[in-house]
């Protein structure tokens, strides 16, 4: 069963904004967009359930920098890519 991922405004900018400023971090962040079509609550950039004001939603490491914030809806079978740059509220 394939997820249809969602990237949010937010996330499409966070994303431009690797492309520009940090090449290889922008293709991690991609690779894992792949790989959440799969399998959205493991495999690599260590996938963790988040808590507090990100409760509900995972996060991988993309580098020491940067975090992808997903959540997942199994219901319609979507993931909901939220952010791709920054380390949580470090922005």
């Amino acid at each position: 069963m394939l997820y249809k991922i969602i990237v949010a405004i937010k996330a499409q900018e966070d994303l431009k904004a690797l492309l520009k400023s940090e090449p290889n971090s922008y293709k991690k962040a991609i690779a894992l967009i792949k790989e959440l079509q799969e399998h959205p609550r493991e495999g690599r950039g260590k996938p963790t359930l988040k808590k507090y004001d990100l409760a509900g939603c995972y996060a991988r490491k993309i580098s020491e920098k940067h975090r992808l914030v997903y959540s997942i809806e199994e219901d319609i079978i979507t993931v909901h890519v939220l952010s791709a740059c920054g380390h949580y509220d470090d922005k």
